[in-house]
């Protein structure tokens, strides 16, 4: 039998109940934390809750060697992640792999930003299009999608999540400041490359920095992209929201929960 628990947003208590039963009754638990990670918890701690040993798995070993489909043949083996183990597409493909082995398996969900950061930006959750991710800049690679990305959700009116890259192997987390001034540099790409016409996001838009979600110092700010460019957001993990056309409701709070400029409320 092969479980995926997802962890969910933070900490060790963020784990159902029911996750925590499976965690307990299994023969082996693997993780892989290269998609996402507990930042309010150590593998000790997970350890000492579900009495028994974490094997941690690389990418190499998760992806391509496949250690725990082959030892779910013959035991019960649950495999870990931060968030919920559906979102990050991999996993998915490891149940129909499972399903192919004759490996039965099920999935015990767990919180995700995907929707705990709409629900904390104040904005409406069906008015959100197309999720898109920032990766870290590497040379001869800039993509400009997720840009485009928001710029195209702008202009169906619908709200946009931007996550931020994850390289937890060489503990590097992008933050909403490095997020933002990604979008910036694809701006100036874009003007300098006579494409003035898909300019959408610039300095005077309205953004949502969002840092911690699910810990008791999560931070929900909201301002221009030039006023929160530099605001210090305190550690990881962060992500970004791009509102579109706000609902009176939806103003109201980036105003008074998010602290955001009043003139938000002379825009609806």
């Amino acid at each position: 039998m092969l479980y995926f628990v997802g962890l969910g947003l933070f900490d060790v208590k963020d784990i159902s109940l029911k996750g925590l039963e499976v965690l307990k009754s299994v023969d082996i638990v693997y993780a892989e934390f290269f998609t996402s990670k507990l930042f309010g918890s150590n593998f000790a701690s997970i350890e000492d809750l579900i009495g028994k040993k974490i094997n941690v798995l690389n990418r190499q070993e998760v992806e391509e060697e496949n250690i725990f489909l082959k030892k779910a043949i013959n035991c019960d083996v649950a495999l870990i992640c931060g968030g919920d183990p559906l979102i990050a597409t991999t996993h998915t493909d490891f149940l129909v792999e499972a399903k192919k082995k004759g490996i039965n398996s099920e999935v015990i969900h767990g919180s995700s930003i995907i929707s705990s950061a709409p629900g904390i930006s104040g904005l409406q959750a069906y008015k959100f299009g197309k999720i898109t991710t920032i990766p870290f800049h590497e040379e001869n690679y800039f993509p400009h999608s997720p840009y485009l990305a928001i710029r195209e959700n702008l202009a169906n009116n619908s709200h946009t999540l931007v996550l931020l890259d994850i390289q937890a192997d060489k503990n590097r987390y992008m933050s909403v400041n490095e997020g933002l001034k990604y979008l910036m540099k694809v701006k100036e790409d874009l003007l300098a490359n006579g494409k003035k016409d898909k300019v959408t996001v610039d300095e005077n838009t309205l953004a949502i920095g969002i840092a911690r979600v699910g810990s008791s110092d999560v931070l929900v700010k909201a301002g221009k992209i030039d006023d929160l460019i530099e605001y210090d957001f305190g550690g990881p993990l962060h992500c970004i929201a791009i509102p579109s056309k706000l609902h009176i409701v939806e103003a109201e709070y980036l105003v008074e929960i998010c602290n955001g400029p009043r003139e938000i409320l002379d825009d609806v």
